[in-house]
């Protein structure tokens, strides 16, 4: 009995691997890319997978840093992705790199060569047919406004976000608690709230007019020409907000009624920055109003002028541009698929990840689930301790509703960090043998992240059938 293929809209790093997923199950994949016949702004070739900004797929350290475990994940996984971009490395130190054309040659090359990947040029302006049954959209961040427009109708016009507004968030267990204390302004208690449902971090005068000069004067990012400027007063960049007059932070985001700093009750912060729950897990927290355009390295160095944040590690930096992308926990369940659509998903940009390498881990997933479902079999998410499963979890759960903002969109796209896995296992021996001296800070974070990594790609190659890696092999 034939099989019939799944559809994938979209060439880009999510498409390219959701169909190779595909095909390598042995299920008929067909592959829809709109270019040349429809151009986008930013992509100057026609190949598959072109990457439109950096080169880079970022760390390769598979020991102790995320983005390198969701590496090796996917390279356990096949990853047509990964292996292309191993292929056509670049130097770049510990980070993957790549030869951007001679990557998107090589996946054009894999997919246009194997047997059950078909290619076809074409746009494709609305939802998938129905009689598809079995199709993945994964368009990514420039999605051709026709199938937006369909999507919107779809999902409902407030699921669908076109520009990508984001504060700056700090791992938890990087916070000074000697001088951050839990608050909320009042001691107001909301729906789910205990009246300390905030992280403070205050600010004397001095301090405070410092940081507004700060911003003022640090280096900023430009909008490319196609995405047009998007302020609005509801989401100004906070350099925006401090430009325009030196007290405008302190009666905005950083206004300091309602608390009492329990450190020091007599004396009254002139400023206040506000951190707020992000994930479930309560190991991310966002800074309240502070979306920015600031460069990452300057965010970095201003924001750790912040009482409180001296030593903060930042699981992602603020930004503001053009990324459509949908409200996934509402509108997505386990496997990527439209909760009112069964048999339609989503993969990549599209679905609230950031990033090359999380784009193409969604595509991959997407493509398994897929290629599953067609093929009549159990579909299994993989355990949200690996890479694969804290990053799915993120988009179609790990969120926050925000309580004191009824309506608004709390879902923000994140790179995958060590923030979204599960935490460790209570009695998880972390000092190493041996290992002499007082173990803190630092060293008890390094080997926090070692253990992390390691329980992640052992569950990663258990959820695979992959026979554990021996201690030799280690």
């Amino acid at each position: 009995m034939t099989i019939k293929p799944v559809h994938v809209v979209g060439g880009g790093l999510a498409g390219s691997e959701a169909a190779w997923q595909i095909a390598e199950a042995g299920v008929a994949v067909v592959l829809h890319e709109m270019r040349p016949v429809r151009e986008t702004p930013a992509h100057k070739t026609h190949g598959l997978a072109e990457l439109v900004c950096s080169n880079s797929f970022r760390s390769d350290d598979a020991e102790t840093n995320a983005v390198g475990v969701l590496h090796a994940e996917m390279r356990l996984a096949g990853s047509l992705i990964m292996a292309s971009g191993d292929a056509n490395q670049v130097p770049a130190g510990g980070a993957l790199a790549v030869d951007r054309d001679g990557f998107s040659d090589a996946v054009t090359a894999k997919l246009e060569a194997h047997p059950l990947v078909t290619i076809v040029r074409e746009e494709i302006a609305g939802l998938p047919p129905q009689e598809w049954d079995q199709a993945i959209i994964a368009t990514g961040p420039l999605t051709a406004p026709s199938l937006a427009e369909a999507i919107a109708e779809k999902t409902g016009a407030d699921a669908l976000a076109f520009f990508d507004a984001i504060a700056p968030i700090i791992h938890f267990d990087t916070i000074d608690f000697d001088v951050a204390w839990f608050q909320s302004r009042y001691d107001k208690v909301g729906p789910g709230g205990t009246g300390k449902d905030y992280i403070n971090l205050p600010m004397d005068k001095a301090q405070y007019e410092a940081f507004v000069a700060a911003l003022i004067e640090g280096g900023k990012t430009e909008f490319r020409e196609w995405e047009g400027t998007p302020y609005f007063d509801g989401c100004l960049p906070i350099e925006v907000m401090a430009e325009r007059g030196v007290e405008t932070l302190r009666h905005g985001p950083m206004k300091p009624i309602g608390l009492t700093n329990p450190h020091d009750p007599t004396v009254k912060a002139y400023a206040i920055v506000q951190l707020r729950q992000d994930n479930a897990l309560g190991t991310l927290y966002n800074m309240v109003g502070f979306q920015t355009k600031l460069k990452h390295g300057e965010q970095v160095r201003i924001f750790r002028t912040i009482p409180g944040l001296e030593q903060a590690e930042f699981a992602r930096l603020g930004g503001l541009h053009r990324n459509t992308y949908i409200n996934s926990p509402t509108l997505l369940d386990s496997t990527l698929q439209l909760k009112s659509r069964p048999g339609l998903r989503f993969a990549g940009q599209i679905t609230g990840c950031e990033g090359y390498v999380e784009s193409a881990a969604i595509g991959l997933l997407a493509g398994r689930f897929a290629a599953a479902q067609r093929l009549g079999r159990a579909i299994a998410p993989p355990p949200p301790t690996t890479a694969f499963g804290a990053l799915l979890g993120h988009i179609t759960g790990g969120h926050l509703v925000s309580d004191d903002e009824p309506g608004k969109r709390s879902f923000q796209p994140m790179n995958v960090n060590f923030g979204l896995f599960p935490p460790l296992e209570a009695g998880t021996k972390l000092k190493p043998e041996g290992f002499e001296g007082r173990f803190r800070g630092k060293d008890k974070a390094l080997a926090k992240k070692k253990a992390l990594a390691r329980r992640a790609l052992a569950d990663c190659r258990a959820w695979l059938g992959l026979a554990p890696l021996t201690v030799a092999a280690e």
